[in-house]
């Protein structure tokens, strides 16, 4: 054979020209994937991360939903809604509170506290300070009816 010329030898055959082609060990290419893989991980740590102010944001819409819900619920005895009874006076507060204590307690997700506040009582944990917290008003025909809402 010609130097320069194309090497034109069989599988079976060895020389010069055999190696002409090169191929990866297994091995290598295995490691390529591994890094990759690695990368792909930890990129993905990253860039999951959620913004500040993700967790006020989202207490906000926890604090919305609950007043949302009790704000469109009816009365148990009397009135327009359950919020208007239960703000109508300090007797119907007192005979409705442990019932209202318990509707907000299945209405906010199991990692989440609440205050509610009415013109005659709260029901809940007290606000704690230096954490975040939603919150959330409705107006009833009664008075003003708060929420409060952190993660425990």
């Amino acid at each position: 054979m010609r130097e320069g010329s194309r090497c034109r030898r069989r599988s079976t055959e060895t020389g010069p020209c055999s190696s002409a082609r090169g191929q990866l060990s297994l091995s290598a290419v295995e490691a390529g994937i591994g890094v990759v893989f690695v990368l792909a991980v930890v990129a993905s740590f990253g860039v999951a991360l959620p913004e500040t102010g993700t967790h006020e944001a989202q207490l906000d819409a926890y604090a919305d939903d609950s007043i949302t819900v009790l704000s469109s619920e009816p009365p148990r005895h009397g009135g327009v809604t359950r919020l208007s009874e239960v703000s109508s006076s300090p007797s119907a507060f007192e005979r409705e509170s442990a019932s209202l204590e318990r509707r907000v307690r299945r209405i906010v997700p199991e990692n989440v506290l609440f205050r509610l506040r009415t013109p005659h009582g709260s029901v809940g944990f007290r606000k704690p300070t230096g954490v975040p917290v939603g919150q959330a008003t409705t107006t009833t025909v009664n008075g003003d009816v708060t929420i409060w809402v952190w993660y425990a």
